[in-house]
């Protein structure tokens, strides 16, 4: 009876050595290459990278270690119809961000539980950020790894957190309207700002301060005809904190706006004063 169990526990060790539920850091796993991911990060260069200098490798990670920019990559604009898989970690209070379409189109990356940017769901790690809040609080705590996800296919977002999808709409559907101008409001700046139907930018991970990690970043190309599955998914509820601290950010939109077009009336020649008839 012993020998017996011990000759399946062996064969159980082996089949789960041969096909490993979860890939090694910086690697595919056989489901992944099945379907087309790529692996844009080997976890040792910065090939196909651009960054000034703020970011170095560390453990196999993308670490942003000091002041600077973001850290892109180069060699393709991301697809219209995409798969992005990543794992990321941030230090405590810290807040970076996945963008992955032209102007500010961002995963939110977080702690949640010692940032201010926690207290409002539309801020919060896996929002849309300044735009759709996740459904759910499903962030590790600082120091540990999350792994992200992000589906896009035709007017439909998604993003994922540890395995959980939080973010599922269609920003063509009139009950996101509310939603899509307040992108619209906080990415006034051009070009494509806040445009969720703008294409053709680079993937970038944010320098936002802090000490930030990302590593295992793999991304596919949807092929036409796969049906991406849907879900019906509330936002987290916005507090009467959370939509003051909204509101505090719109105004201060309102006052830079207002800068700027001062400053733009200065290159202008001063306009005529209209004479009585």
């Amino acid at each position: 009876m012993k020998s017996h169990l011990f000759l399946i526990s062996a064969m159980l060790l082996a089949l789960l050595g041969a096909v490993p539920l979860t890939a090694a850091p910086n690697t595919l796993t056989a489901e992944e290459r099945q379907r087309g991911f790529e692996l844009l990060f080997d976890g040792r260069s910065f090939d196909r990278w651009m960054q000034g200098g703020n970011w170095v490798i560390e453990a196999g990670s993308l670490f942003c270690r000091d002041k600077g920019g973001d850290v892109t990559y180069t060699p393709n604009f991301v697809p219209d119809d995409f798969e992005l898989r990543f794992e990321w970690k941030v230090a405590k209070g810290v807040n970076s961000g996945v963008l992955y379409r032209p102007g500010q189109v961002e995963y939110q990356v977080l702690d949640d539980a010692n940032s201010n940017y926690g207290k409002n769901p539309r801020t919060k790690a896996a929002a849309l950020f300044f735009c759709v809040a996740p459904a759910r609080d499903v962030t590790r705590p600082h120091g540990e790894w999350n792994e992200g996800r992000i589906v896009c296919q035709g007017t439909l977002i998604q993003h994922w957190l540890n395995g959980e999808k939080v973010i599922d709409f269609d920003y063509t559907d009139p009950r996101w309207a509310h939603n899509i101008e307040l992108l619209r409001v906080r990415g006034w700046a051009p070009p494509y700002s806040g445009d969720l139907a703008a294409r053709r930018g680079l993937l970038r991970l944010q320098y936002h301060g802090g000490h930030v990690w990302y590593r295992s970043l793999r991304m596919r190309t949807i092929p036409q005809g796969e049906k991406v599955p849907r879900s019906e998914l509330t936002e987290l509820p916005m507090t009467p904190e959370a939509l003051k601290i909204q509101e505090n950010r719109i105004r201060g939109i309102q006052g830079t706006l207002k800068k700027e077009v001062d400053r733009m009336n200065t290159l202008l020649p001063p306009a005529k004063k209209k004479e009585n008839p």
